[in-house]
């Protein structure tokens, strides 16, 4: 075998056909590595792989028709039939040298990402998965184009139906589609020569063992037919051969037919121990809080799916089944609701839509519409909405928390004062908590009610009057928790001031303006504050919050020491305070201006009669809108949703973060995207082109 592989080698390199192969692969995946991923910033190779199994349709099979074609119909492959060495060991040393020729290609792939973690983060676990599919697919066409070429002795035929061959396996999933888009019998048949579909669950990041075992069990399927083409080849037509023909066939349909078995009970297995999931942010795993929730039940509870399993977000069936594998109270059911149209409504009142999730129980219902399980964002390139982020887990477990608690905490909103309203994906963070929310004027009760679980004082642009900001005060008097944003303005709030004074914070005269350049965004008055360490800031701490038009809170460096405050936004030494913002020009501080650092937001505690009570306090009006929220990336969101977690009668909330589908993002200058370009797209590519025809020219003249 070892001396046909080295032959075989040999002969590809002293043609012109394995370096142009070479040269085909390498122009094409460069071509779209420059304009994905360096060109539009993108740290994937999925975007580039995907587009290049073109390759595999056109060049695999010029490389590969050839292989066994070629000696056939020169005679030479009498000499190898008859020489002493197994037929299995000349088909895969000849595969083998196609297979080294192909992982060339892919070798310099892999030194992309290593390229890219020059310019911004990589998501290696997702690219290396890509890549190793996109090798193993590339493998599979070559054990195709090597069995197609053991059927004749024109390479043209070989090349012709390899073409064929490969084309029909990448388009499969489309025509099964076509056929039933629900699924059949036949399109179970024909899903089995469905080449592309486990690549592109490779590409998501999602690497699945049966996929690989699949491509595999095909390169061995074929190489295994190509034996038994050149072995029947060898013996002449008699009976005692005619008996070794049908021993030949019975032992194909069998060594299929196990193969075949095989593959279907490895899809049985659960995925947790079948499925690696290799992205950044774990799309397809489970976290620990999901795991919680499901250990905790003591119910059963139905996820109805309104959706046919095949019609259904394939990311969504694998997530559900993950839920479906690990607690024995779960059970996801497919509904097709065009078939029953009715059936959500014993469940919701909702306008529902297909592909959108029901989640019961016996206490309760929870529809969760399909737009919530992705989160999309407007693009400022193309005018359109996004995919960013995958929400399944995050609803889900939300949901199945909710359906089986046996009381949901609220929170009040206060309103009557001028109060900033809260944005509609603000108010998402609350449902996502399973908290209740209502609005609540001070003017119409005589206290706050015994079931607010926590106020909301957002903003207000009048003060409080004495007897609202009284029932506040009681309220709080008995150990219960608030969350008051205090927004600049030059109109006194003395009742609403007193409130915050309750909790040793004194607010400091004027707007805060920001020196120093690494703590605002383009203007002294964006403030990127540094964000401290503390059990409400974990989830942003070491990155940023924007706080635009702050106030600020005078440092007590004694009420710090002795615990009653906790610094969770603060500016530097650089800041300070000015009465007049709209003085602000130049950044230049005058002698009437008060010097900083500030605190933009405290956690402050204090011990009542009724228990402890804490006031969470943040001193700019803008801070929990979707403007300033978008210019941080959602860490403004996750600021609100850590101070309403930690009311006492919230903090057993669950609420997982919406997972981003982009993390690796490349800033390429411009002139070294240009310089690479040409490196990969025309350097290289013509290099071995030059090669290929030197080496075939020289030999010619031999």
């Amino acid at each position: 075998m070892k001396a046909i592989y080295k032959r075989e080698l040999k002969a590809c390199f002293n043609s012109f056909i394995g370096w142009l192969f070479l040269a085909v692969v390498v122009f094409l995946t460069g071509l779209y590595t420059t304009v994905y991923s360096l060109g539009q910033g993108s740290g994937y190779l999925s975007y580039t792989l995907q587009s290049s199994m073109i390759v595999f349709i056109v060049a695999v099979p010029v490389l590969t028709m050839r292989i066994l074609a070629e000696e056939r119909k020169n005679k030479t492959d009498q000499m190898i039939l008859t020489a002493p060495i197994k037929i299995w060991e000349i088909v895969l040393g000849k595969y083998l040298a196609l297979e080294t020729v192909f992982a060339i290609p892919c070798v310099i792939l892999c030194l992309y990402p290593l390229l890219f973690s020059r310019y911004g983060n990589v998501p290696y676990g997702e690219n290396y998965a890509a890549l190793l599919g996109f090798f193993l697919y590339g493998s599979v066409t070559v054990a195709i184009g090597v069995f197609v070429s053991s059927l004749t002795e024109s390479q043209v035929i070989a090349a012709v139906f390899s073409v064929v061959f490969v084309f029909v396996g990448y388009v499969m999933s489309g025509i099964c589609s076509m056929i039933s888009a629900g699924g059949n019998l036949l399109t179970k048949i024909l899903k089995v020569y469905d080449l592309s579909s486990p690549f592109v669950d490779m590409l998501n990041g999602n690497l699945k063992i049966t996929a690989v075992v699949y491509y595999l069990s095909l390169i061995f399927l074929f190489l295994f037919f190509t034996t038994q083409s050149i072995q029947k080849r060898r013996y002449s037509v008699s009976v005692k051969n005619l008996k070794r023909g049908a021993f030949g066939v019975a032992q194909i349909v069998l060594i299929s037919a196990v193969v075949l078995v095989g593959n279907l009970l490895l899809r049985k297995l659960p995925a947790e121990y079948m499925e690696f999931d290799t992205t950044k942010e774990r799309l397809y795993s489970l976290t620990e809080d999901s795991y919680g929730v499901m250990d905790s039940l003591q119910e059963d509870v139905t996820i109805y799916v309104l959706s046919t399993q095949n019609n259904m977000n394939q990311d969504v069936v694998q997530t559900l089944s993950r839920y479906q594998n690990y607690s024995d109270h779960i059970d996801v059911e497919y509904v097709d609701i065009s078939s029953n149209p009715a059936f959500a409504e014993q469940y919701t009142d909702a306008s529902v839509s297909a592909r959108s999730l029901i989640v019961a129980s016996e206490k309760r219902s929870k529809y969760i519409d399909v737009s919530e399980l992705y989160q999309t964002e407007l693009s400022y390139e193309t005018y359109a909405y996004e995919m960013t982020g995958y929400d399944a887990e995050g609803q889900i477990t939300s949901a199945l928390h909710y359906v089986t608690s046996d009381e949901m905490p609220k929170v009040y909103l206060i309103e009557g004062h001028g109060e900033k309203i809260l944005e509609e994906s603000f108010l998402s963070v609350l449902a996502k908590l399973n908290i209740e929310y209502e609005i609540l004027n001070l003017l119409t009760v005589e206290r706050v009610p015994e079931d607010a679980g926590g106020l909301i004082v957002n903003a207000p642009e009048a003060d409080l009057s004495a007897d609202d900001a009284e029932k506040i005060r009681q309220y709080l008097e008995v150990g219960n928790d608030a969350l008051f944003v205090y927004g600049y303005t030059q109109k006194a709030l003395p009742n609403y001031q007193s409130l915050l004074a309750d909790y040793q914070i004194t607010l400091a005269e004027g707007m805060v303006v920001e020196q120093n350049m690494d703590y605002y965004y383009q203007n002294m008055l964006y403030l990127l504050p540094e964000v401290m360490s503390d059990t409400v800031t974990d989830s942003v701490f070491g990155s940023y919050v924007f706080a635009p038009y702050a106030g600020g809170i005078v440092l007590d460096g004694e009420a710090e020491e002795k615990g009653e405050v906790r610094y969770l936004l603060r500016t530097t030494e650089e800041a300070y305070a000015r009465t007049d913002p709209d003085e602000v020009t130049d950044g230049e501080k005058t002698a009437d201006d008060i010097d900083g650092p500030f605190a933009l937001g405290v956690r402050a505690v204090k011990q009542t009669e009724g228990g402890e009570s804490t006031a969470i306090v943040y001193t700019s009006a803008e801070l929990f809108t979707e403007a300033a929220d978008t210019v941080v990336a959602g860490n403004n969101k996750k600021l609100f949703e850590e101070a309403v977690k930690s009311f006492g009668t919230v903090e057993n909330g669950v609420s997982i973060p919406v997972k981003s589908y982009y993390d690796g993002i490349l800033t390429v200058p411009a002139g070294e995207l240009l310089l690479m370009g040409l490196l990969m797209v025309l350097a290289v590519p013509i290099a071995l082109l030059t090669a290929g025809f030197v080496i075939w020219l020289q030999r010619r003249k031999q």
